[in-house]
């Protein structure tokens, strides 16, 4: 059986959260931030990552509006992962975000971890593990 794992980000105008699975697509885990440069750096690092770790998807975070509209924030998600998509091969999805990232905020501070930079590896998590638990491998 040909196992691939499952990449999570969420995609933001300073950081991008990135997230994994475990090689059987059940369990999301926080990974590593990347703090944006310019976008072609952003987008090497991403393939790199999807390289390293036999990324075989990749699950996008959509900031939605709260009525579910595309919002100014998901219009740029959208260009930098159209973009990302014209440098790998991986397929890539999206998966609605909203309030991720204050669910990862209460997260944290429950488990007495602070900084908002690993808040983003863990709203990754968060967004990778509802498309898991929804589309089990």
């Amino acid at each position: 059986m040909d196992i691939t794992r499952t990449l999570g980000l969420d995609i933001g105008d300073k950081r991008i959260g990135v997230a994994l699975s475990d090689p059987q697509g059940i369990l999301a885990s926080p990974l590593t931030i990347i703090d944006r440069q310019d976008e072609p750096d952003d987008i090497e690092a991403i393939v790199a990552i999807t390289a390293q770790n036999q990324v075989g998807r990749i699950i996008v975070g959509l900031p939605l509006s709260m009525k579910g509209g595309i919002s100014q924030q998901a219009e740029k998600v959208k260009a930098f992962t159209e973009e990302l998509g014209h440098h790998t091969e991986v397929p890539i999805a999206f998966r609605d975000e909203r309030l991720s990232t204050v669910a990862a905020r209460r997260l944290m501070q429950t488990v007495k971890k602070t900084g908002k930079s690993r808040d983003d590896a863990v709203a990754a998590a968060l967004i990778l593990q509802s498309y898991l638990d929804e589309f089990p491998s």
